[in-house]
């Protein structure tokens, strides 16, 4: 193995800026983190879904509350559709 070519290997403490600690290990000397799973709204259950710009409500208008199966039955209609309008 080449000498100098790796580098430093560190034993850290992580602190995030709720406060929370652990010991890790990095090739940087240390870490400070704005935000960990320990307050994370994803992983803590507090979190919030806001659509500020409705974009949710004009996707459903736009296109309804569509599942496999309505999509099943229009994509038969339109065969069925077409097989009638050839013969």
């Amino acid at each position: 193995m080449k000498q100098g070519l790796h580098p430093k290997y560190h034993d850290v403490d992580v602190r995030c800026a709720c406060g929370a600690a652990w010991k890790t290990r990095s090739t940087k000397p240390q870490l400070h983190l704005e935000i960990c799973s320990n307050c994370h709204p994803f992983f803590t259950g507090r979190q919030k879904l806001i659509d500020t710009e409705g974009r949710v409500e004009r996707f459903t208008k736009k296109f309804g509350a569509q599942t496999s199966e309505s999509r099943k039955k229009a994509a038969l209609a339109k065969k069925s559709t077409k097989a009638g309008a050839r013969a």
